[in-house]
């Protein structure tokens, strides 16, 4: 293929419309599912990369009957393109964001350990603050939270902290003590002075593996010199079910505040006990993107968060 420089002019700037079309085809390596995604038709796609190739003087795929594959130079554009069209959206979102605070779509993280309780304040905070606000939620684990931020598929997340993941800004909301919750007649039930150290040889169920509840509980039992080889019974996806074991008389578990009446209101067969000062706490905060577009808007709806949060059983932390 020969270049547009080499045949005396000087190279064509690619549009961004080819620049969309080549990317979505060196993700999917099929043209009919690149079209479908960006809503072209294949022929229209088939032509903005062509139009790329010959603006570029490479070639970028290698076409067969059955299969695409990308060139080596393919590779390596197909990573520019992707950067370039991030920083365009990048552009856009800076703009909207400018022209209209509040306003748009707001895609929120959160991890399960924290939706169920927090937002019923979130949803009317926005409802009566933010009406011009399309928020959308997204209930997921931290780390696929955090992978969802880094490509921009989510804008910004409600969870437990510290991340320590560069390139994320934590806006720390509150923290909430951990209450231990155990069967009905648990020698511990009803107390307010119970000591780390009753952790050390207590029945322990906690959350399945992923959930950053389990990690910070496993952190507090290794504080209270629990050994590490003392058997933690793993039995639950989701803490309603975690406390149905409890009741159940299995064993007992770390709650966190927030979400103790949700969890235990409607059950006799439970007792709760909470932890001498300084009590086991975990955090809570907003993250987003270091130096993102609408980080102005962010601090202030962390703000209008934490105002609205403060009926919880929760220290608020300054922003």
């Amino acid at each position: 293929m020969a270049s547009p420089a080499s045949q005396g002019g000087r190279p064509r700037q690619p549009s961004l419309a080819q620049l969309r079309a080549f990317a979505a085809v060196a993700e999917h390596l099929h043209f009919r599912e690149a079209a479908s995604e960006i809503g072209m038709s294949q022929p229209a796609l088939s032509g903005a990369v062509s139009a790329l190739e010959e603006a570029l003087g490479v070639q970028l795929l290698e076409r067969t009957t059955r299969k695409v594959l990308l060139s080596p130079a393919g590779e390596r554009v197909a990573a520019r393109a992707r950067a370039v069209l991030e920083a365009v959206g990048d552009l856009m979102e800076e703009a909207e964001a400018a022209r209209a605070p509040f306003t748009g779509v707001l895609r929120l993280g959160v991890i399960p350990t924290v939706a169920p309780y927090l937002l019923p304040a979130v949803l009317r905070l926005v409802h009566d603050a933010y009406p011009d606000l399309d928020l959308q939620v997204h209930e997921e684990q931290t780390a696929s939270l955090l992978d969802g931020l880094a490509h921009g598929r989510l804008d910004l997340l409600l969870l437990a902290v510290p991340l320590g993941v560069p390139q994320v800004t934590e806006l720390p909301l509150f923290d909430e003590d951990f209450v231990l919750v155990a069967p009905k007649e648990h020698w511990l039930g009803g107390r307010g002075d119970i000591p780390r150290q009753a952790l050390q040889e207590l029945d322990l169920l906690l959350l399945d593996e992923g959930h950053c509840l389990r990690d910070q509980a496993l952190d507090i039992c290794r504080e209270a010199g629990r050994d590490e080889k003392t058997p933690v019974t793993t039995s639950a996806a989701g803490l309603s079910t975690l406390v149905q074991l409890v009741a159940g008389g299995l064993g007992v578990t770390l709650l966190p505040r927030t979400a103790l009446r949700v969890e235990t209101a409607r059950n006799d067969q439970l007792t709760t006990g909470y932890f001498a000062d300084p009590a086991p706490t975990r955090r809570i905060a907003l993250a987003m993107r270091a130096g993102a577009a609408r980080q102005e808007e962010f601090e202030q709806f962390a703000q209008a968060l934490r105002g609205a949060l403060r009926g919880l059983p929760v220290r608020m932390v300054k922003g």
